[in-house]
């Protein structure tokens, strides 16, 4: 009778460990969620910052973006500092830090728009402080070295916006229609799904989880800082610009090594532009040089997302969940 007794009592302990262990798994993945911010709507104000480089001679794609925002019913609020000059950036780093805190602080700004890329945003990083910011969220939106603001943001806990950025915009938008629809879109809260070209060498399978990453060299550069970003159940997109082939391996791999594909979810690709021809050739495609770096994981790989430093640079809303349909006839992306 006592050994049954204990028999019970063990299995009642089990149960209740095995409950209580569900209970922490949801716990965790609610927490994991990333805080959405109010998506906008007529008459609502969009700050314009550069927290990179120097705005020399791009008066005209920073007037045509306010008017692009008061098209669309909106606010602009060209930040202070924007057309200043201090060696490569637009303005000391106080400056540019300046425009951007006040943009994170006031409430009436429902979104900070990053005039360009380039680079900088890394000198600024440590400065910023989003107390009222998580007060009051608002989008964070841009690409290329404003990857190093969506890592941020998205350590503190909140969705934000890879999208085109003011130097964007061409005299015809009609040269642009997509990348700027996708824009509206998703700032007015309707996020495009995608529908992707399929490619040989897409890696096939499915997966969902929060879509994460940007800019391959800011992801590598954010390594063993505290704006890396954990992978971890989520999917990665990656983008990148006049790289030599072997400086994309090189920093897979250092990525690899880190441990920053060991659990991720799956990997979708933009745009790889402009890429350097070193004088010993690599001897592969772009592709199939990712494929190999990533060859020792089984998530899914989609190639052709159409994002990064081309005209057709469609939005992405980082920090969210999304589901990923990959085979090589065509990819789908949807939240």
């Amino acid at each position: 009778m006592s050994k049954i007794r204990y028999f019970l009592g063990a299995l009642i302990l089990f149960m209740n460990f095995g409950i209580l262990s569900a209970q922490n798994n949801n716990s965790y993945q609610n927490q994991s969620a990333l805080i959405q911010p109010p998506y906008l709507k007529a008459g609502d104000t969009v700050a314009i910052v550069a927290p990179s480089g120097i705005l020399k001679n791009r008066n005209e794609e920073i007037n045509r973006a306010v008017k692009l925002l008061e098209s669309l019913g909106l606010h602009a609020l060209v930040g202070q500092n924007v057309f200043k000059k201090a060696d490569h950036f637009a303005g000391t780093d106080d400056e540019r830090c300046e425009d951007f805190q006040n943009a994170l602080d006031d409430p009436k700004v429902s979104a900070i728009w990053c005039a360009r890329g380039g680079y900088g945003t890394v000198r600024i990083l440590d400065k910023l402080d989003y107390s009222k910011f998580k007060e009051h969220p608002k989008w964070i939106i841009g690409y290329s070295d404003i990857t190093a603001l969506h890592n941020q943001i998205h350590n503190e806990g909140f969705q934000s916006m890879h999208a085109l950025m003011c130097v964007s915009l061409t005299k015809d938008l009609n040269e642009i229609n997509e990348t700027v629809d996708t824009f509206t879109k998703a700032l007015f809260g309707s996020p495009s799904n995608y529908n992707l070209e399929g490619s040989t060498y897409n890696r096939e399978g499915t997966a969902s989880g929060q879509l994460v990453g940007g800019n391959l060299t800011m992801l590598h550069t954010m390594l063993g800082s505290s704006t890396s970003i954990d992978t971890s159940g989520k999917i990665l997109f990656i983008e990148e610009i006049g790289e030599y082939k072997y400086h994309i391996d090189r920093m897979l791999q250092s990525l690899k090594r880190a441990g920053y594909f060991d659990n991720c979810k799956g990997v979708i690709v933009g745009d790889m532009s402009k890429l350097r021809k070193n004088t010993t050739l690599w001897g592969t495609s772009i592709e199939q040089l990712i494929l190999d770096a990533l060859s020792d994981y089984e998530f899914p790989i989609a190639f052709n997302m159409p994002a990064g430093h081309e005209k057709d640079n469609r939005a992405l809303i980082l920090g969210k969940e999304i589901s990923l349909n990959v085979s090589k006839t065509s990819s789908v992306l949807s939240y």
